[in-house]
C-alpha cells in the first residue's frame, strides 16, 4: 500500500499538467488499488480522485482504452462500496464507459471490458438493465482472450451461482485454484484463489 500511495503522488505530479495521458491512467490505476485496499477512511476519496484521473485520461485522448476503463473501474467501486446513491449515480456511464472500451479494442488487457461489463450485468438489478444471461454471456467471452483469468472466472463461478449451476459453478471456482499467478497481477489472483477457496468450502 506505501508503494501504491506513493505512485500515485508520482503519477499525480506528472500528470498536474492536464496533457500527460500515460500519467492520468495510472493515476486512476492507482487511486482504483488505493479505493479498493486502503484504510477504510481513504477509500472513498481515493476513487473519486480515480474518477478525476480517468475523466483527465478521456479528455486528453478519448480513442485509448486505459482512461475509459479505469474511470469504469473507481466508478463501479464507488457504486459498489457506498450506497445506493452512488449505484445509481454512476450506473449508466458506467456501462458507457466499458462499451467504448469494447468498441476501441474488445481484447484490451485480456478482455477486461468484457469481465467488468459481466460483473455490471450480474450486479445491476433487472429493472435497471442487468441480466444473469447476459453476465454469462459476457464472462464467457471475456475468457476467449485468457483462460486462466482467475478474476474472470471467479466472477463467472458467482453468475453460474446465481442462476442454479452449482456443479458448474464448483467445478469453475476450481478452475480459479489451479490457475497460474500471472506476474503482472499476481496480488489480484491471490485474492481471486482466496474468494475462490471460501466459495469452495
Amino acid at each position: 500500500m506505501a508503494l501504491a500511495r506513493q505512485a500515485a503522488d508520482i503519477w499525480a505530479a506528472r500528470a498536474a499538467s492536464g496533457h500527460d495521458f500515460e500519467s492520468s491512467w495510472r493515476l486512476a490505476r492507482a487511486c482504483y488499488w488505493i479505493g479498493t485496499h486502503g484504510a477504510e477512511n481513504e477509500r472513498r476519496a481515493a476513487l473519486e480522485r480515480g474518477v478525476r484521473a480517468g475523466e483527465q485520461a478521456i479528455a486528453i485522448n478519448d480513442a485509448k482504452p486505459d482512461g475509459h476503463f479505469w474511470l469504469a473501474a473507481n466508478m463501479g467501486a464507488l457504486a459498489e462500496s457506498f450506497g445506493l446513491t452512488q449505484g445509481l449515480k454512476y450506473r449508466g456511464r458506467i456501462k458507457t464507459e466499458l462499451e467504448r472500451v469494447v468498441a476501441i479494442d474488445e481484447p484490451w488487457l485480456q478482455g477486461s471490458a468484457d469481465r467488468a461489463l459481466g460483473w455490471w450485468y450480474h450486479r445491476v438489478p433487472g429493472l435497471f438493465g442487468g441480466s444473469e444471461a447476459t453476465a454469462e454471456e459476457r464472462l464467457r467471452r471475456a475468457l476467449t482472450y485468457n483462460p486462466v483469468s482467475t478474476a474472470t472466472l471467479y466472477f463467472l463461478g458467482e453468475v453460474l451461482l446465481e442462476r442454479g449451476k452449482t456443479a458448474e459453478a464448483r467445478a469453475t471456482f476450481q478452475r480459479v485454484l489451479d490457475a497460474p499467478l500471472d506476474p503482472d497481477w499476481t496480488p489480484e489472483d491471490k485474492e481471486f484463489k482466496d474468494k475462490a477457496r471460501a466459495r469452495l468450502k
